[in-house]
Formats: C-alpha cells, sequence, structure tokens
C-alpha cells in the first residue's frame, strides 16, 4: 500500500475591520498608560490601560491565522495554528466520506451547489483571488470544506481517490 505525505501551509488574509480594531486598541493602551501617568487617577486609567492591552492581545490571537493541511495515508487534517503560536486541531477528514472536491467554480460540483442546510467550513485564505485556487470539498453529513491545497495536496488525494476528486 502506497503511503502519502503532504503537508500545505495557507495563511488567512486579515480583514481592515481586524486591522483596525488591534491599532485603536494599542493606541488606547498607550492613551491610558500616558494618562495614567499624569493624573491623580493613575488606578483607573491605568486598568483601562490594562484592559485594553489584554483586547489587543487577543484580538490578535484569533485574527491572525494560519491552516495547516496535512495529508496522510487517505485522511486530511486540518490544524488552525493562531497567531504563530498555538495550534488548535480544526477537523480530520477522511477519503472515503468524501462525496467530491474540485476547483470552486468546477462544473462537475454543479449537482452539489443547490443543497440546502450545508454547514460551511471555510479553512481558506478567506477572499477570492485571482485566479482562484480554492477547492471545495462536499464531506458526507451535508457539510462544505473550502480550502486552498497546494497542488502537490491535489495530486496526492487524486492518486488516492480519482473518481471523487477533480482537478479540472
Amino acid at each position: 500500500m502506497s503511503e502519502a505525505y503532504v503537508e500545505c501551509l495557507v495563511k488567512q488574509k486579515q480583514k481592515f475591520i481586524w486591522k483596525f480594531l488591534k491599532i485603536f486598541l494599542i493606541f488606547l493602551t498607550v492613551f491610558f498608560v500616558v494618562l495614567s501617568i499624569l493624573t491623580a487617577m493613575g488606578i483607573i486609567t491605568f486598568l483601562l490601560a490594562v484592559a485594553c492591552g489584554v483586547g489587543a492581545y487577543f484580538e490578535n490571537l484569533f485574527t491572525d491565522l494560519e491552516f495547516e493541511y496535512l495529508y496522510l495515508d487517505k485522511e486530511l487534517t486540518v490544524d488552525k495554528v493562531m497567531a504563530k503560536s498555538r495550534r488548535k486541531r480544526a477537523g480530520v477528514y477522511s477519503l472515503d466520506r468524501i462525496e467530491a472536491m474540485g476547483p470552486i467554480k468546477s462544473y462537475h460540483l454543479d449537482n452539489y451547489k443547490n443543497r440546502n442546510n450545508t454547514k460551511v467550513l471555510d479553512y481558506s485564505v478567506g477572499e477570492e483571488l485571482q485566479p482562484d485556487k480554492r477547492y471545495v470539498i462536499y464531506y458526507e453529513g451535508g457539510v462544505k470544506i473550502l480550502f486552498n491545497p497546494s497542488e502537490e495536496l491535489v495530486k496526492a488525494m487524486r492518486n488516492a481517490s480519482p473518481r471523487k476528486i477533480f482537478a479540472d
């Protein structure tokens, strides 16, 4: 039995509102620290500075995301890497349970696009690039998974299950 091992790392693009919020919270932190030094109400403004600093830390932790796709022996594992310091398992998907996989605009997936009550899991870069390199997996149980695999990852998955996986 042939085993394939492929790894792929994709950074999710931050939205403008989250970048703005992080800069704003850092600005408020600095402002409240300076204000606590210069005024008599130092404790209250220092606590506000600490609260803004903690908010900026957690905002950065949860919006600076990377997704790591790991394909090993007919199993796709998706991990979420937060701020390059924490790792969380997002999901494990067996190739045997995949209904179909292909590029997001593939004609092979037309039969699956009109499904109701599908749960969408987005492990992609978060935006449509030109050309669009996102792929869709329709997993059993009504789950739609969006991700950005490398060509090597698609080739390894296609070799294991050529009738379910399309590369157009």
